[in-house]
């Protein structure tokens, strides 16, 4: 197995104010727990190139686009941050952070496309699943998987992708993104009711490529593995996805005072593995997953090395 992890310090430099729980911290975290699991070098390290606002204008609108470079020129120019709503700013480094993290996920779905590796990991900040193709919001400015969706539908040709969603927050953005397009399926489990007082009812509710399944607080790891079963399961062999993109937030770990769950370490990697039997049967194993939530810094590292490892088969 070939695994790639693809970050730009850029990524680091992206920051909300000491009090932010999104903070550089988060990426920090991951690189320490993969040095210290003995793991790193067992990943390809790629830098993450900046995306092309073609890529991004795929899903955001061109108003949306121009309305986040205008806040980051303002950011820049007065060294200071500007709010986009009551929990997420843009500091001077925020735009260029955005564009690598969105270069990141379009650069991994072409490298795995292409056969050069055989799934990638995206360690990205600002994270996407919340950003609406006219809204920035919830820490979230460009929804990077969305866009390396996008990418591998229109400029690579596949028809049918899928999108996993494991955050404690619903991916209102990625549902948005893609409540009428056919090609692509979105499964998810998230708390409810929770931020961002989304996916329960709607229209989505109706579409049968949408498969997101609201969950209680205190909702443990045997709840999730049996929705992953019974629902998530059946939904993607059917569909028989070409490529698979993980919207891989930490969140819901019993450790994260974001939110109220109760997963661990050993419940990513199952679930990581039960994505990966999915990728292999239908989709030549083919994966990139992107970071989006996950708070507390010890978990989050303890996490993304459970869900790294399964990735490369060394577990």
């Amino acid at each position: 197995m070939t695994t790639a992890i693809y970050c730009h310090p850029e990524c680091k430099r992206h920051e909300m104010g000491d009090w932010h729980p999104e903070s550089p911290d988060r990426l920090q975290a991951i690189e320490d727990q993969l040095i210290a699991s003995r793991i790193d070098n067992y990943l390809d390290h790629r830098e993450a190139p900046a995306a092309d606002i073609v890529d991004i204008a795929r899903v955001h609108r061109a108003d949306a686009i121009e309305r986040l470079r205008e806040q980051g020129r303002e950011a820049k120019e007065n060294g200071g941050y500007v709010p986009i709503d009551g929990d997420t700013l843009l500091n001077a480094h925020t735009w260029d952070a955005a564009l690598h993290a969105a270069g990141a996920a379009v650069a991994a779905t072409d490298a795995v496309i292409a056969g050069e590796l055989d799934n990638a990991f995206c360690a990205i900040r600002p994270p996407g699943h919340h950003a609406r193709p006219g809204e920035a919001m919830g820490f979230c400015l460009f929804n990077n998987v969305a866009i390396a969706a996008r990418h591998a539908i229109d400029v690579h040709g596949l028809e049918r992708v899928a999108i996993v969603d494991f955050d404690v927050h619903h991916g209102n953005g990625t549902e948005e993104a893609f409540l009428y397009e056919p090609r692509v399926m979105m499964v998810s489990f998230f708390q409810h009711p929770f931020y961002p007082y989304s996916g329960v009812g709607g229209e989505a509710q109706f579409n049968p490529h949408m498969v997101n399944v609201p969950v209680p607080a205190m909702s443990n790891g045997e709840k999730v593995r049996q929705l992953v079963t019974e629902l998530w399961l059946p939904a993607l062999n059917s569909f028989k996805p070409q490529m698979i993109f993980i919207s891989a937030g930490f969140d819901a770990h019993r450790e994260d005072d974001m939110g109220q769950m109760g997963l661990v370490e050993a419940d990513y990697a199952w679930i990581t593995r039960k994505v990966m039997e999915v990728a292999k049967a239908h989709a030549g194993g083919r994966i990139v997953s992107c970071l989006e939530g996950g708070y507390n810094l010890s978990a989050l590292g303890r996490s993304v090395v459970a869900h790294l490892k399964a990735l490369a088969e060394l577990d």
